[in-house]
């Protein structure tokens, strides 16, 4: 037994140049990943012009990458041990340099959605192996700092993506929010491989679980088509989306049964059977769907009734970093000594101030008052993913760890897909309940709506006009107010969830993580 013990002997941590360099590398990669996950958000309608297709089908640029990139997460520990995480992580990226060439080339819808499934595929190790390596270069005291530094791109990225996303497709053209990943993962690829080749992970020769890995892509893409195309299909009543529901039901549970009973299951299911593990990717995952679904709210609100430009919207949402970075270092530093259970609280404690917030918004609302809570919104995140991640992954054994933050970075991403849809879902539902609400106050005969059409015909407006722009303010009114009912009702859950961070036991002084740090 002597070997296979030799075998998994942890490196030393890095230091100097060495740590700094790696640091970078693995950073660079993660904020690319993130970055792609939001960047053609803003950049849809100009990809669906220039293919010659609908909105609606432009979509799916990006619903491919997420149920690929999806499906792929959870197959991290099993390629780590299979392959070497070096390895896999340097590989994924080159993968992923390719891919994004490819998806600036397409030429078409059929062929930019297949770029884009294998472009979420092979990002899919890129973010717990860039975690886990990171882990791996720092010494177990500074494991905190590791987590904060790995934090902040992974909460950055998201702010920029939009931001950035739309700058290029309104000066440039939109295949180049693929094409810039092409130098920065070369970078990173190159700066990874030339730092880490040496300290590889131990590598196994599993059996792939065949079986599992078809149940998983059967149930989570069924329950992403299902999620996407739902609103367009009126839900339920459509039997398109029972067929999906059906299946991904079905799948799920199928797929329980095989991978807890499998010898070699292509997802390690039995994590869940660790307390801190369950309750800590529970709300982990309840949370950022809910951070998510808000993120994606706010800049529809503000593009579609409040008139700002995709730039002027991500300008809106980037002072979310600010406070992010500052504090991230602080969080990361004090995780071991303070009970993360506390600062994830916190956490909560400010997402639900700055929601109320925003609950308070109006029509009359100015560029300023919307960027309060967004700042203050960067210290909510600063004490988010940082003790949430420790809680997690502590007292994982570090040959666990790879596949743990698979799985916990795989429902943390499935719950951001439902929270998206399920927040712009009740969004367009209360909109249309405050408009009936709103029209019935204002039908036609009621002296204020009289006197208002007149007012607007005096202006030069026939009476069709003046009643079109008569319904457009009501549905500003309405759909603002169903925004605020959104970000108040996430508010009261971000309360509740507090409840569900002390259900995980307090990690030891220095906790998982930073055990896991020397073990690769």
């Amino acid at each position: 037994m002597s070997a296979p013990a030799a075998a998994v002997a942890p490196p030393p941590p890095l230091k100097g140049s060495d740590l700094v360099v790696g640091t970078i590398a693995l950073s660079l990669a993660t904020f690319m990943n993130v970055l792609d996950s939001s960047i053609a958000n803003v950049s849809l309608p100009a990809i669906a012009g220039d293919l010659g297709v609908s909105p609606v089908q432009g979509t799916w640029v990006i619903t491919s990458f997420g149920v690929a990139n999806a499906i792929s997460v959870p197959l991290t520990g099993w390629l780590t041990q299979r392959f070497g995480a070096v390895r896999l992580f340097t590989v994924s990226v080159l993968l992923f340099v390719l891919a994004s060439w490819l998806c600036g080339f397409a030429h078409s819808l059929e062929m930019l959605v297949a770029c884009r499934v294998l472009q979420g595929l092979v990002a899919g190790p890129m973010i717990p192996l860039s975690q886990t390596l990171l882990l791996s270069s720092y010494p177990p005291a500074k494991a905190g700092t590791a987590l904060a530094l790995w934090g902040v791109t992974t909460l950055v990225a998201p702010v920029v993506g939009p931001l950035l996303g739309g700058w290029i497709t309104d000066n440039v053209s939109w295949p180049w929010i693929f094409y810039i990943n092409v130098p920065v993962g070369l970078l990173a690829a190159g700066m990874t491989w030339s730092i880490y080749r040496s300290r590889e992970t131990q590598i196994k020769k599993l059996p792939i679980d065949g079986v599992g890995l078809a149940l998983l892509v059967l149930w989570v893409g069924a329950l992403q088509v299902m999620l996407d195309k739902g609103k367009e299909l009126d839900w339920f009543s459509s039997p398109e989306i029972v067929i999906l529901g059906l299946t991904a039901l079905i799948g799920f549970a199928f797929f329980l049964v095989w991978e807890l009973t499998d010898d070699h299951p292509v997802v390690d299911l039995r994590l869940f059977a660790r307390r801190n593990f369950l309750f800590g990717a529970a709300t982990l995952s309840i949370a950022y769907g809910l951070f998510f679904g808000n993120v994606v709210l706010l800049p529809l609100w503000l593009q579609q009734w409040m008139g700002y430009t995709a730039t002027d919207a991500g300008m809106a949402l980037a002072p979310v970093g600010l406070l992010a970075i500052l504090l991230s270092p602080v969080v990361g530093r004090n995780v071991a000594r303070v009970d993360p259970r506390w600062m994830a609280s916190f956490a909560f404690v400010m997402f639900a101030i700055v929601l109320k917030m925003r609950a308070n918004f109006t029509t009359q609302t100015d560029f300023a008052t919307i960027m309060i809570p967004t700042i203050l919104q960067g210290a909510a995140l600063a004490f988010f993913f940082i003790p949430l991640t420790t809680l997690t992954l502590s007292g994982i054994t570090p040959d666990r760890i790879a596949a743990a933050a698979g799985l916990s970075n795989f429902v943390r991403i499935t719950a951001g897909a439902m929270g998206t849809s399920i927040s712009t879902t009740l969004w367009e539902n209360r909109a249309t309940l405050h408009h009936h609400h709103l029209a019935e106050r204002l039908a036609q005969g009621d002296p204020v709506t009289d006197e208002t059409l007149r007012q607007l015909q005096s202006t030069g407006m026939s009476l069709p006009q003046a009643m079109a722009w008569l319904n457009r303010t009501i549905d500003q009114q309405a759909f603002t107010r169903a925004a605020d009912d959104i970000f108040l009702a996430s508010a009261a859950i971000f309360l509740v969830l507090i409840a569900s961070v002390w259900l995980t036991r307090r990690p030891p002084r220095m906790s998982a993580p930073v055990d896991a740090g020397g073990a690769h």
